[in-house]
């Protein structure tokens, strides 16, 4: 079921958005100090490309000052914005019975993009 799922998303849109995040990824680490928050983008842009069956996690050991500044940064130079459109997006789609398991991953891609350092995808 989480293939076909898959199979669903990417044609419907899970592509585009996976390409949009790893362009966004690229553009920020080819300056030095972007190759954190660009890392972040290959990592949402993985979970944007197949998100059915996977999850996210909190990573042992992974908090401290650096995530939690790093998190800031991104909450208010991109995160509000996209956690607002995957929201927006889930809203929509929760509307009809069968856009249900998508508006459920969008909330997943939400939680993620809204903060997205000591986090894992598993």
């Amino acid at each position: 079921m989480n293939f076909i799922g898959n199979i669903l998303w990417v044609i419907f849109g899970g592509f585009f958005s996976a390409v949009g995040y790893f362009f966004g990824g690229l553009l920020l680490c080819f300056t030095f100090i972007g190759i954190p928050w660009g890392i972040q983008c290959f990592k949402i842009a993985g979970l944007v490309l197949m998100p059915f069956g996977r999850r996210v996690v909190s990573s042992p050991g992974g908090s401290g000052c650096l995530n939690l500044f790093c998190n800031i940064v991104w909450l208010f130079t991109g995160g509000l914005w996209t956690a607002a459109v995957h929201l927006g997006f889930a809203i929509i789609l929760a509307i009809t019975v069968i856009g249900i398991p998508f508006a459920k991953q969008h909330i997943k891609l939400m939680e993620l993009s809204l903060m997205p350092f000591g986090k894992e995808v598993i």
